[in-house]
């Protein structure tokens, strides 16, 4: 076969072609994974909505760490369930009582989109291993074979991407407290890798692929990224996903200095607003009942910030060039208390007002104590 001097610039270019996206292709490291630029949709939205929403909402007493503080012996913990609970009853007992009966997605996506959040992100699963879809990988511990019997995160996905704009995201916890797999795992230092190979991997492929979302919130930092295969799965994330162009994750990723270093956005640490101008794009993640992330019944008026507090929260964190996620806690019936209620149409109030402000705007001017 003979090639002309065009057949061979013609496969030379094609070659060179092949190469460049080979060599775009995302490298699971660091350095390769940093370098990735932050879709331009998080920038521009500023304001989120975030949820925690599992069985620890049935007690609902002090905090979504209910089930880790009541096995570890905490006797404000141990006494409430003496007192409101028959004896030998255990955690797992809470789950039908997770019944979501009330929980309507469409109102809930009315709702927030009411608030002037431009992205939603959802606890698919906390560090207690209850999830809210049916993980093919947690049988019986999940919301549709047990509990309201119903996938809240397809449900919601679904409600929030037919009835809003908002971008539609999960929040997802590395570890599980009690699960026997990750205790082995610890327990070996985390040189045996039985737990992420046999439930995490698993379940996050399995968000993603199943559910689309385009914000991948990480949490738990213990173990470092070499046990959890951080940076093998987001270099497949960012690679050959179906969010591959469009997903955000954040900074949550391993023990071992992924914090405020590695990762999509940085956020830190909860509650984090540094109040100055950062060099990356950072998240004020915060809650509106100041001790807890999930919905507790103990909390009375003053442990809610007010609307003021929150627009403070919000005005400082974009002028210092990052966003806010504020959290908001569900009951185990399903509703979004009032209390909640106005506190997301009050912002949604202001921000039909004075938006212009917030979305998609840059810090202009570094002033003395605040940027």
């Amino acid at each position: 076969m003979i090639f002309t001097e065009q057949d061979m610039i013609s496969k030379v270019l094609s070659l060179i072609a092949l190469l460049s996206v080979v060599s775009a292709q995302y490298q699971p490291t660091w350095e390769s994974l940093d370098s990735r630029p932050l879709p331009s949709w998080y920038d521009e939205a500023k304001f989120g909505i975030f949820m925690t929403w599992g069985i620890y909402s049935v007690p609902s007493f002090e905090s979504e760490w209910f089930w880790y503080y009541w096995h570890n012996g905490e006797p404000a913990y141990v006494d409430f369930m003496k007192k409101n609970y028959p004896p030998n009853f255990q955690y797992a007992d809470f789950a039908p009582m997770f019944k979501a009966e009330f929980f309507d997605p469409n109102s809930w996506a009315k709702l927030l989109s009411m608030s002037g959040a431009r992205y939603y992100v959802l606890t698919s699963k906390h560090h207690e291993g209850w999830t809210n879809w049916r993980s093919n990988v947690s049988w019986n511990w999940n919301s549709v074979d047990n509990g309201p019997h119903r996938d809240l995160v397809g449900e919601l996905a679904q409600a929030i991407r037919k009835n809003t704009n908002m971008v539609f995201g999960l929040y997802h916890s590395l570890f599980e407290w009690f699960n026997p797999l990750y205790l082995k795992d610890k327990a070996n230092k985390y040189q045996t890798q039985d737990y992420v190979k046999q439930v995490l991997l698993p379940e996050l492929h399995d968000l993603i692929n199943t559910y689309k979302p385009e914000y991948l919130w990480s949490d738990g930092d213990a173990g470092p990224d070499t046990y959890w295969t951080s940076k093998e799965f987001l270099a497949w994330l960012y690679n050959e996903s179906p969010v591959k162009d469009t997903v955000v994750t954040n900074d949550r990723w391993c023990s071992n200095g992924c914090a405020c270093h590695h990762g999509g956005v940085y956020t830190c640490r909860d509650r984090y607003n540094p109040g100055k101008l950062l060099n990356h794009k950072w998240e004020n993640i915060m809650t509106v009942d100041k001790s807890s992330w999930g919905y507790r019944r103990n909390a009375d008026i003053m442990d809610y910030l007010t609307i003021e507090e929150l627009l403070y929260q919000l005005v400082s964190t974009v002028s210092c060039g990052g966003n806010l996620l504020m959290n908001v806690g569900p009951t185990a019936d399903g509703r979004i208390v009032p209390v909640f209620e106005e506190r997301l149409l009050q912002m949604g109030q202001w921000l039909s007002v004075n938006g212009e402000a917030i979305y998609s705007t840059k810090p202009w001017k570094a002033q003395k104590r605040h940027c």
